[in-house]
């Protein structure tokens, strides 16, 4: 099967002028953060990007990245269906790995096996279909599918009004009292629209000055 195709591009010149015109609030903090640093996220393996993403449900950014590099090293290097049909649960349990998020690997694999999902065709859906797509799979949400959308196929607009971060960027941002409803960001998104993945780049970024991570 083959998942090698090319992520979308984003002219991120353009995407942040056209935020800034429509929005100088979160113009500032563009202004403020310089060049968008999802030029350059990674354009991981898919299927190894959604091992992560199961592998890291949960878990501090830490514990995660180690468990991830135990289960890369279980299966040589690069996570891929077959390598996981070749381990027992207790071989993954052993490298860190709940056995709810063991039966999660296996429904992936077993979906990719009969050809429920395709990963290799993921890159010609839109950006809902791929997310009613990767959904179907155990232990995948709806978050998971966004931030897939965002880091590996670097969709331009989306905007994951389900991301904590996200909700409390925007109250401090915006200047809110409490924290935004979904209905309420999405009123404010339309202002970011075609580039909604850049302005959520630049409100994770906008943590960074009132948290310590």
């Amino acid at each position: 099967m083959n998942v090698s195709s090319q992520p979308a591009s984003i002219d991120y010149s353009k995407a942040r002028r056209s935020i800034t015109r429509r929005d100088p609030i979160l113009g500032d903090v563009i202004r403020s953060h310089g060049r968008c640093g999802l030029i350059d996220a990674q354009h991981t393996d898919p299927f190894q990007a959604l091992v992560h993403a199961i592998v890291s449900q949960q878990l501090s950014t830490k514990a995660a990245a180690t468990i991830a590099g135990r289960v890369d090293t279980l299966l040589g290097g690069l996570p891929t269906p077959a390598r996981v049909r070749a381990v027992s649960d207790g071989q993954l349990r052993t490298a860190g790995l709940s056995g709810q998020k063991v039966a999660y690997l296996r429904d992936l694999c077993r979906r990719l096996d009969d050809g429920s999902l395709r990963l290799d065709v993921l890159n010609d859906m839109s950006d809902e279909a791929v997310i009613e797509a990767l959904t179907s799979v155990k232990g995948i949400g709806r978050w998971t599918a966004e931030m897939f959308l965002i880091f590996r196929l670097h969709r331009p607009d989306v905007l994951p009004v389900g991301d904590l971060g996200i909700v409390k960027a925007i109250k401090t941002v915006y200047g809110l009292r409490t924290l935004p409803t979904p209905e309420r960001m999405l009123r404010l998104g339309e202002a970011w629209r075609p580039y909604r993945s850049v302005a959520s780049w630049y409100l994770w970024a906008s943590l960074k000055n009132t948290t310590k991570k």
